[in-house]
């Protein structure tokens, strides 16, 4: 995993420092809000409904066990014991103290953590995909490169107040588990005609209440010019993006509204000038990010052990965990495994100070110190050996963490909605407690196979609901709260916005519709389809019409 280098230390403890001075000044009276407001939000801090909420940083999702351990103290000592995981690999505590907070920065600076830039006007946390490093499918690992940027735009001066908020996500494998079209900057790892590996560069992609899936701006880009180019998109869009209206200051409007032909003239016209100047990055750069990353020393095993099958045959609960929560690893005789955080009934994405402790020290036992956070609210494993994953399963069995259901239809991504945040039009944690207890039956979820279930609480969509396969949206009508419904959504290679169902429904009307949509869908598929490639050949108007009029949609069945 990545270490902090003598630079980044000072940098963090400095900032830290800095911060400590500057709510000093708040508490007393000597800044008012609105002048503190944009100190505090490049610190990661908001104010929430409640309290402040701190969002704290964990780049490109790569945790260890000691900073894990550091959060559960965090969440122990100075929240309401608990931490929320977010689809932006962070971490958020929902309960702060403004007085506590230069101490937690601090403590947080001790296992190299920081949630500088968590928010504001400025790069946020860069993502990437979870099992970067350990896929089978990787072209080559995207951490080295998200770690180059994190770098280039940590403060840097010039855009660190841009128009609005910005997002960069990368892959380094086919299969996009990052989103990476949702996002204002993706970057896709490929190979082109040469055999060479670069990226397909997307931009303009995003969620909030104007969604879009991101335009390629160039095909593909030699890595070596990864940090100019990406210098060029932000040049340009901190020069024509609007500060005079928030709802359109993202570069996704920009780049509709000049056209994506235009906006890479601009941006091609600007990298012709820097393409090759200090911003071009040598190799021995890469090399010695890459030297952080190196793999640990696996042993040599045989992969798919006889006694593992031998597991799988005679306990058919295991069995079912190994299908839903087992990825392969690109090493013979390890896996990754896949930690459920959406038990039926708890909040997606919440895990207490014990829970973290605790899977802190099987991440020591069975997992070479390293944990990740990916953008659907769970964690993962990324080095267990196959010949420990029966032991882990019993033992993440005891924690109320090996449901088996990732990517299935009760492994829902949620928003802390209004119980917590106040943007918030209604509360999505309990639409997604019902539909966990509605959907329990292992053997069903397993029929349904591949479906997703996305909700927010408002427009700004931190929920993803535009991208999943059913979207729920909190609507407030006549001070009540509805829940708009879309449908084939999807945030992968084949990234798409979902359709409006209908009319919005009440809370309790929810769980009925999602069920009759997914038996609608078990109904029509052909030869195991995805729900997507069912919703794309059929459209939206037998789930519309089993939904709204159910009786004459059974009647044509």
């Amino acid at each position: 995993m990545y270490r902090y280098d003598e630079f980044d230390h000072k940098l963090v403890a400095e900032r830290a420092r800095q911060f400590r001075r500057q709510v000093k000044r708040r508490l007393s009276g000597e800044l008012t809000e609105d002048q503190f407001k944009p100190l505090r939000l490049m610190n990661g801090l908001y104010m929430q409904l409640h309290a402040y909420m701190l969002r704290v940083n964990v780049p490109y999702g790569s945790l260890s066990s000691r900073q894990l351990r550091k959060f559960a103290h965090i969440a122990r000592t100075y929240d309401r014991d608990f931490g929320h995981f977010t689809t932006r690999q962070n971490i958020q505590y929902n309960w702060i103290k403004l007085e506590d907070v230069p101490d937690i920065l601090e403590e947080l600076a001790e296992v190299e953590v920081t949630a500088i830039q968590s928010s504001g006007n400025c790069v946020r946390n860069i993502t990437s995909d979870h099992y970067a490093g350990r896929a089978r499918d990787e072209l080559a690992d995207p951490r080295v490169y998200a770690e180059l940027l994190r770098q280039y735009t940590i403060l840097n001066p010039e855009f660190s107040y841009l128009p609005r908020k910005f997002k960069i996500a990368l892959t380094g494998s086919p299969r996009d588990r990052a989103a990476v079209a949702l996002h204002d900057i993706g970057l896709r790892m490929h190979r082109n005609e040469a055999g060479e590996t670069g990226f397909e560069v997307l931009v303009g992609g995003g969620q909030g209440r104007t969604p879009f899936i991101a335009h390629t701006i160039r095909e593909w880009l030699a890595p070596e010019h990864l940090l100019s180019y990406v210098e060029s998109i932000l040049r340009v869009y901190n020069m024509y993006g609007r500060r005079d209206n928030m709802h359109k200051a993202r570069i996704k409007i920009i780049v509709n509204q000049m056209g994506l032909d235009r906006y890479r003239e601009l941006v091609e016209a600007d990298w012709e000038q820097i393409r090759d100047s200090v911003l071009k990055v040598p190799q021995a750069e890469v090399d010695r990010i890459n030297a952080y990353f190196e793999p640990p020393e696996y042993e040599c095993l045989a992969d798919i052990p006889d006694e593992l099958n031998d597991v799988r045959a005679r306990i058919p609960e295991f069995d079912q965990w190994m299908s839903a929560n087992v990825a392969e690893h690109r090493v013979p005789g390890y896996s990754i495994v896949n930690i459920s955080l959406k038990a039926p009934g708890l909040p997606p994405g919440d895990m207490t100070a014990d829970t973290m402790d605790a899977v802190a020290d099987l991440a020591d036992r069975y997992s070479l110190d390293e944990i990740r956070v990916n953008h659907r609210q769970n964690l993962s494993f990324v080095d267990v050996r196959q010949l420990d994953l029966f032991t882990l399963w019993k033992k993440l069995k005891l924690l109320d963490l090996a449901t088996p259901n990732i990517q299935t239809v009760s492994d829902i991504i949620c928003c802390p909605g209004l119980d917590y945040c106040n943007l918030a039009n209604s509360r999505s944690i309990p639409i997604a407690q019902d539909l966990s207890r509605h959907f329990v039956d292992v053997d069903h979820l397993a029929l349904v196979g591949d479906f997703t279930i996305n909700i927010s609480g408002c427009m700004n969509a931190c929920g993803h609901h535009h991208v999943g396969n059913i979207g729920i949206l909190g609507v407030n009508k006549r001070g009540k709260e509805y829940f708009q419904l879309t449908l084939g959504g999807s945030s992968d290679e084949n990234a798409s916005l979902g359709d409006r169902l209908g009319r919005a429904l009440p809370q309790d009307e929810v769980p009925a519709a999602v069920e009759t949509i997914v038996d609608t869908y078990l109904a029509i598929r052909l030869d195991g389809e995805r729900f997507l490639d069912t919703y794309r050949r059929a459209g939206i108007a037998p789930f519309r019409e089993a939904v709204y009029n159910p009786v004459q949609a059974r009647a044509v069945a």
